[in-house]
């Protein structure tokens, strides 16, 4: 498709990626997953070139049309009833201890205390700096389930607000729609909060431009998900697969193929069959 990602690309992702770090940081980062620079490289040029083959085939085909919105808001009105004051609330997280299951961009996982604290100064020098806050979310948040999202908590009533940590609640009553909170301490984790929004109690009407733009987003998302979903099963099926190690094995009448081992590179007797 000619979409592969450009040097420049990688290079301006590669520095990205860097930028909190300092050498000997970035070089332990690089250290704990076993990867080179070069590994590093090529996984970002991988990355790029998916969501540019992503967004030419799925994202660039959704469309939304006006009466899809009605639609939907005639369909859900009871949605668009606010009965308590909410707020819709983005979160970045940053824990001291290391998560098989974190998912963000620039996989990077904060593994002591000392590694947390540091991390959380940075990304918040970064957001005063003027970086885009669910960039930053998507790049470094340990919140396996809001990361992709841009650290997006959606909105959330003022009663369970009050079921969280007094600190957390605290902060997010002081703030005004689109302010960036400090670093809050918690006993398990660094974050730093957006408030969005504040919704008042009320019923919605379908000519707020937030409530279109709410339905807009929902009915986006799912359309990419379906359509990202069909893309790859379709890409999957229609994939040629060859097995070069069964191909051989039948080749030779079930002879196992010679494994040089990496170190004996060379020296022919230290070939082992595995």
């Amino acid at each position: 498709m000619g979409l592969q990602a450009a040097d420049g690309e990688v290079e301006d992702k590669f520095t990205e990626f860097k930028s909190p770090y300092t050498e000997e940081e970035f070089q332990r980062q690089l250290k704990s997953r076993d990867y080179t620079v070069d590994d590093l490289r090529n996984d970002i040029r991988q990355q790029l070139s998916i969501q540019k083959v992503i967004n030419h085939e799925v994202v660039a085909k959704i469309a939304v049309t006006d009466q899809d919105v009605q639609d939907f808001y005639n369909q859900n009105r009871a949605q668009f009833n606010v009965t308590e004051p909410q707020f819709r609330i983005a979160q970045i997280v940053i824990t001291p201890h290391k998560d098989p299951g974190l998912r963000n961009r620039k996989n990077d996982d904060a593994t002591t205390d000392a590694e947390a604290k540091r991390k959380a100064v940075a990304l918040e020098q970064q957001l005063t700096n003027g970086a885009d806050f669910s960039q930053v979310a998507m790049d470094y948040s340990e919140d396996p389930a809001t990361a992709g999202s841009g650290g997006d908590l959606g909105y959330v009533p003022e009663s369970s607000l009050s079921q969280s940590d007094p600190a957390l609640k605290k902060m997010v009553m002081s703030l005004k729609p689109g302010q960036v909170s400090g670093i809050i301490v918690l006993r398990d984790s660094y974050r730093i909060l957006k408030l969005v929004s504040k919704e008042a109690p009320g019923q919605r009407d379908m000519n707020d431009p937030a409530v279109q733009q709410s339905i807009r987003d929902n009915l986006r998302n799912r359309k990419e998900q379906l359509l990202r979903a069909a893309y790859l099963a379709t890409a999957r099926t229609n994939a040629k697969i060859t097995n070069y190690l069964a191909q051989q094995v039948v080749e030779t009448a079930g002879k196992m193929p010679v494994v040089v081992t990496p170190k004996a590179a060379g020296d022919a007797s230290a070939s082992t069959p595995k």
